[in-house]
């Protein structure tokens, strides 16, 4: 039986581009996401170009039950895998008081819950013939205090932290971890926004999606630990570490607010 590998969030821009870059290595692919016509869409295309077989299902990972659902599904058909992509993740950006606590609950059980959990499961299923490839998408917000983005900074924090942590865990079992921890990504609308109203220190820091995917991939097969896509942003995490947090905190805040407003007015 072929050995696959797992990729969540696989219909968006980072998903998406970790799959070609997987699929264009020959690797036959499972993914999965909210929408199964846009998963069945992206496997058809993947599967045409570049010959691999692409299985997948839909999933909503922030829900247990439909997280059960899917881990059925992988022990019924006796799959197993060669490597998991958790690129499955979200943002509710604003002030903490201005979240709902909807909101809140949304990137906890994704950003962190849903990664956890599927990672747990996935190493249950992972190919003993192969070195197993763990890929988290953190953040290069994992590094500091964000305000405007706490509990997304946070989570972010948590991945890299449990990614550093299982490394060590799994070092001798064939296993690596590697901790992906990009600036800004144009992988949404939102995204792309939000990257344009931080000026030219957002242009500067916005690295290309297909770029990134292959050196993430290239760096997890090297066993690294941590990926900080561009040069600048790999300065600002050197530069971060060497100012007190709280002057950190201070800069970030100022930063996020003043992009704020600049959003808001485009609106207006």
């Amino acid at each position: 039986m072929e050995s696959l590998v797992f990729i969540t969030g696989a219909t968006g821009g980072l998903g998406k581009a970790m799959a070609i870059e997987c699929a264009s290595r020959g690797w036959d692919l499972f993914l999965t996401d909210l929408g199964k016509d846009r998963l069945a869409a992206l496997g058809c295309g993947l599967e045409r170009s570049y010959g691999v077989r692409v299985r997948y299902a839909a999933a909503d990972l922030t829900d247990a039950s439909s997280r059960a659902a899917l881990f059925e599904g992988l022990k019924s058909g006796g799959l197993k895998f060669r490597a998991l992509i958790n690129v499955a993740g979200t943002d509710h950006e604003g002030l903490f008081l201005e979240r709902s606590a909807e909101q809140i609950q949304t990137i906890l059980r994704l950003n962190v819950e849903a990664t956890l959990m599927v990672t747990h499961e996935l190493l249950a299923h992972r190919d003993q013939a192969l070195t197993f490839r763990i890929v988290n998408v953190s953040s290069l917000a994992a590094f500091f205090s964000m305000p405007v983005k706490a509990t997304y900074a946070a989570s972010k924090r948590f991945l890299l932290d449990f990614s550093l942590a299982l490394r060590n865990e799994l070092r001798d079992q064939n296993v690596t971890v590697t901790a992906l921890c990009p600036a800004g990504l144009p992988t949404t609308e939102s995204c792309i926004a939000a990257i344009e109203s931080q000026g030219i220190l957002g242009q500067l820091t916005t690295e290309d999606i297909g770029k990134v995917a292959h050196q993430t991939i290239e760096a997890a097969l090297r066993g690294k630990a941590i990926v900080i896509p561009g040069v600048l942003n790999q300065i600002a995490r050197w530069l971060g570490g060497l100012v007190p947090a709280t002057t950190v905190a201070d800069i970030v805040g100022s930063r996020w607010r003043s992009a704020q407003q600049r959003r808001a007015g485009v609106c207006d």
